[in-house]
């Protein structure tokens, strides 16, 4: 790490996912998780579900509407489909993070790479992150029922006159981060591949370094929280969803 890269609190655990590859988690609430883009040119396409009860996951479309957005970044929060806060955006350096592209299937893969496989060339194999996202759904007892619109960290896509979608290049440099900070117990589930409409014509993927602290839940007077009245409700919807469940 270096000193731009030290979250500001006790490191609780860290570890870094390979290009290409795959991990998943727990992150519970008051831990905030610090991603970053190891080399530049990273893309990180990740999943969120309430870790009590998986049915409750990252809702994309509430997500936008509600803070009147296309893309997210900091102060921005993750909102699930019962209406929740499941993370807010405490700091980012890269600015833009794609939210409506989806994820790479292995059709797509092999269409604009060709196909390496495992058996022949090993780790240099190409994968796809519809597969990783996949493999490690099936760890949590989870599968393809439960994939859901996802987050594609670190890539930036833009949208011309006629809503062509363009992938912008070069658009997160080496070590930029974004600290998501979590509002209820969740999964995270991540692929490490290329972007969907990732421009180079080379398979290119970059690694992400994690690094997990304990940074306690939004205070009153928090960026995230006071974007706009729909956040504040949000928070009050996590807040009385926990308090219910202290008292039960």
């Amino acid at each position: 790490m270096t000193s731009e890269t030290i979250p500001p609190g006790p490191t609780l655990w860290e570890e870094t996912v390979p290009p290409g590859c795959h991990w998943s988690g727990v992150v519970r609430r008051g831990v905030s998780l610090r991603m970053i883009d190891v080399e530049g040119g990273a893309n990180c396409s990740m999943l969120i579900y309430n870790f009590e009860e998986k049915s409750e996951r990252y809702n994309m479309p509430d997500t936008l509407k509600a803070q009147h957005t296309a893309y997210l970044t900091r102060g921005c929060v993750c909102y699930s489909d019962m209406g929740r806060v499941l993370c807010s955006i405490t700091e980012d350096t890269a600015g833009w993070h794609d939210t409506v592209c989806g994820v790479a299937d292995d059709a797509l893969i092999a269409r604009k790479y060709g196909t390496r496989r495992f058996q022949e060339h090993r780790n240099a194999m190409f994968r796809s992150g519809k597969e990783g996202l996949l493999k490690e759904l099936g760890r949590w007892g989870l599968g393809r029922r439960d994939l859901h619109a996802n987050l594609n960290l670190f890539s930036k896509v833009v949208a011309d006159a006629a809503g062509r979608l363009t992938y912008v290049p070069g658009h997160s440099r080496p070590g930029a981060l974004i600290d998501l900070r979590f509002e209820m117990h969740a999964l995270v589930v991540i692929s490490t591949c290329v972007h969907p409409l990732d421009s180079r014509a080379e398979y290119a993927p970059c690694a992400v370094q994690l690094i997990a602290w304990r940074s306690g839940t939004a205070p009153a007077e928090d960026a995230c929280r006071n974007r706009c009245g729909e956040n504040r409700r949000g928070f009050i919807n996590t807040e009385r969803y926990f308090a219910q469940q202290e008292h039960a």
